[in-house]
């Protein structure tokens, strides 16, 4: 089995440990061996109860138990479901602060914004779905003075973490000395080889193209039954289509970076692909303004009458922020991921004179957010 990761360096994120609960090198974090080895680098204790996902945050915001986030690279009021409550969780926190390349959505609801650099501007590595480690290298200076690792540790000095990284390679050292299937690696030995994959110690001092090539490592393949669990959300009589939302090809991610380029001559604003046997029942014609409601909310945007959507199925990308797709779909999640149903949203969709005013209280908040520019200018 081998994922199709949505970016460059998902895998290097996991492997590092983005999961809340799991430390670099997929270890869980109630291991007392695993914890030692970090506390005794770090010089701080480490929980050995399991962390939060982003949509646990939020509720815990909203309960008043989360008090601040630090968001570097992630647009999340845009990019994660039923975003109404995405918004208060952000709004009821005490500080939320988002470094990143632009003002994006989430910058709306931040106490201090600090600036992003670009793959350009960084020495790194991305690691790849085949366990590629490859090394990334600046080819001009951050315009805004530092990296974001340096922005990071700033940051965390100015908290009293005492930390003195000078250079990238340092960070690499360190995982090599906490993480075993990365013990071998360093920009030293990347510089000379190109790129290793993982596992890379004494036993692969030049990394593991291969895994399990005599078996695997905790014998043969082991496979659990699960339940299936069918979605609590539900079409009926108000909320009769099952609405799916995705991505265009030439617009990347929710389009924090495209948005800004000519590749909006390609896709200029979300549109809601509608079957035309769904779109004569309710009177809709190419190009109408629809509404576009759930559960959980509503927005409206122009239509297109396809078939390239099946009967009872309407679908829209969600890449511009005033259309804010997001809105509608709910916070229902898969049990054991929480990864959250982008694909099975109940609405109905009907004709519209234009934006909604939530949309158009957004627009105003939005302006409201962004009034530093033209000083700044």
């Amino acid at each position: 089995m081998n994922p199709l990761r949505g970016q460059n360096n998902v895998q290097g994120s996991c492997d590092m440990g983005s999961f809340p609960h799991e430390l670099p090198g997929y270890r869980h974090v109630s291991d007392d061996a695993t914890r030692a080895v970090f506390e005794s680098i770090w010089g701080t204790v480490i929980d050995r109860e399991p962390g939060l996902r982003i949509p646990n945050m939020l509720d815990a915001a909203i309960e008043g138990t989360f008090k601040g986030i630090y968001i570097q690279g992630e647009d999340i009021l845009q990019s994660d479901p039923d975003t109404r409550h995405v918004a208060a969780g952000l709004a009821a926190m005490d500080c939320v602060i988002v470094q990143d390349l632009f003002l994006n959505e989430t910058a709306n609801y931040a106490h201090v914004f600090l600036p992003g650099c670009t793959f350009l501007e960084k020495d790194g590595t991305f690691t790849n779905a085949e366990r590629r480690i490859n090394r990334v290298r600046k080819v001009m200076q951050p315009k805004n003075g530092y990296a974001d690792w340096e922005v990071t540790q700033l940051l965390a000095n100015a908290m009293g973490a005492g930390w003195t990284y000078t250079h990238p390679s340092q960070i690499m050292d360190e995982i090599a000395a906490t993480t075993p299937s990365f013990a071998g690696v360093s920009f030293a030995l990347l510089d000379r080889l190109g790129s290793v994959q993982w596992p890379c110690n004494e036993k692969a001092p030049e990394g593991t193209p291969v895994m399990h090539v005599d078996g695997f490592v905790r014998g043969k393949g082991r496979f659990i039954l699960t339940e299936y669990i069918p979605t609590e959300e539900r079409t009926g009589p108000r909320f009769p289509l099952l609405l799916t939302t995705g991505r265009i090809l030439s617009q990347y991610n929710v389009g924090a970076q495209t948005r800004r380029t000519a590749n909006t001559i390609w896709h200029e604003e979300d549109r809601l692909e509608i079957h035309p046997h769904d779109a004569e029942m309710r009177g809709i014609k190419e190009g109408d303004w629809v509404r576009l409601a759930s559960r959980s909310g509503e927005t409206s945007l122009r239509a297109t009458i396809t078939d390239r959507v099946a009967p009872g199925v309407v679908y829209t990308t969600f890449h511009h922020p005033l259309t804010q797709a997001n809105v509608v779909t709910t916070d229902h999640s898969d049990w054991a991921t929480n990864c959250p149903e982008y694909k099975v949203t109940a609405v109905q969709v009907s004709l519209s004179n234009g934006p909604s005013d939530w949309q158009r209280d957004y627009a105003a908040l939005t302006e409201r957010s962004r009034r530093i520019l033209p000083a700044a200018e």
